[in-house]
């Protein structure tokens, strides 16, 4: 497009939100700024009943979660920026992403496939992280579309992924779809096809803090994971292939657990706090697997996690630097932490662990379910 169809776009955009959607659906539309390429990066609004979710097709990043603690007051809580911008700056460590092709860790950016080496970035050196470089998920541009089938409110995010970009091989045609199908539930649902095989590894890079974003801790926030064991790693987070236990460790949640409790005793290692994947028990009759549960004693909030992935990487932002943030937050070390679904770390280079390659002609699903309450 040219800059005037950018422009012009651009101004459509900024219309107020009430001439953007129809009042039959719950899902608002606003300007979200401009991309550093021209393009209108564009905020939608799901709401059902006290629980309001905003995302944009800037990354197929989920922005905003808010629900009220157990006074009534609602809070969002989840870190991010106000707009497209800094979703671009050197101050975004990933806030509420969707992250791939290949989420966390592929040892040396290297996979062999088909009997073809294929090098990857290193942007963790010396490792591969979340997808790689300029042209990883979270840092292009998705074609975003709402609907409310159903009375559901939801926002369907597709990318055309083009045979070779950030190293991977295959077209991946990649669909990210949040929906609100109950109170109190956001659904993210993942779906890819490839026209050849291909590693597909997907998750979302959320940030909370239940106290609300922009707050100094999650340091006192209560957690429970569901998994007895976890993946040892090198100290370049590396997996060893092994499967630990998890008993008489600091990375036993399997009872709600302060997160502070024994985070210093990881300070001074490799992960420098929490940075680890967490092997799930097996799923339930429909598929899901209980993942997690997190809770901020002061205010109430609770946020619960099912999944179908196998894997739970918990991430207690351990390198936040005080970036400014919403309405000039800023973002402490430890003010956020991550719960992200997916399957094991470096899972192309280990034959042990479920495999993530997407074979030619199948398609890739995934499904994870946040549900918030107060009490």
């Amino acid at each position: 497009m040219t800059s005037r169809t950018w422009h012009l776009l651009a101004v459509l955009f900024a219309l107020p939100a009430c001439s953007l959607f129809s009042p039959s659906t719950p899902v608002k539309t606003r300007s979200f700024g401009l991309r550093s390429d021209g393009a209108p990066a564009t905020l939608w609004t799901l709401r059902s009943g006290d629980v309001e979710a905003t995302v944009t097709d800037h990354g197929a990043t989920l922005v905003s979660l808010s629900f009220p603690d157990r006074i009534g007051q609602s809070s969002d809580v989840l870190l991010g920026f106000d707009n497209v911008s800094g979703y671009e700056s050197d101050q975004n460590q990933y806030f509420g992403c969707t992250t791939g092709r290949v989420c966390n860790r592929i040892a040396r950016g290297r996979f062999l496939l088909d009997g073809f080496d294929h090098q990857l970035a290193i942007n963790n050196a010396p490792n591969h992280l979340h997808g790689g470089g300029p042209r990883s998920l979270d840092k292009v541009f998705w074609q975003g579309r709402a609907s409310n089938e159903h009375g559901v409110p939801t926002v369907v995010f597709t990318y055309h992924s083009p045979d070779g970009e950030e190293g991977y091989p295959g077209v991946l045609d990649v669909k990210v779809t949040y929906s609100m199908p109950q109170a109190g539930e956001l659904r993210i649902d993942y779906e890819a096809t490839s026209d050849r095989n291909t590693p597909v590894n997907l998750t979302n890079h959320s940030y909370f803090n239940l106290g609300g974003q922009g707050r100094a801790t999650i340091l006192d926030h209560e957690l429970q994971i569901f998994a007895d064991r976890y993946t040892p790693t090198d100290d370049t987070l590396i997996p060893t292939g092994k499967l630990a236990n998890v008993a008489k460790t600091p990375l036993d949640f399997r009872q709600p657990t302060g997160i502070g409790l024994r985070i210093d005793t990881l300070t001074g290692t490799a992960t420098k706090g929490y940075d680890h994947n967490y092997v799930l028990a097996e799923p339930s009759s429909d598929g899901m697997r209980k993942a997690a549960v997190l809770y901020h004693p002061a205010t109430g909030r609770e946020l619960a996690i099912r999944t179908t992935e196998p894997g739970l990487q918990f991430y207690t932002g351990n390198f936040l630097f005080g970036q400014n943030g919403k309405s000039g937050s800023s973002y402490a070390h430890r003010s956020g932490l991550c719960l992200e679904t997916q399957h094991f770390p470096d899972a192309v280079n280990q034959e042990t662990f479920p495999s993530i390659v997407l074979q030619k002609g199948d398609r890739f699903r995934s499904t994870t379910v946040l549900s918030v309450r107060a009490h």
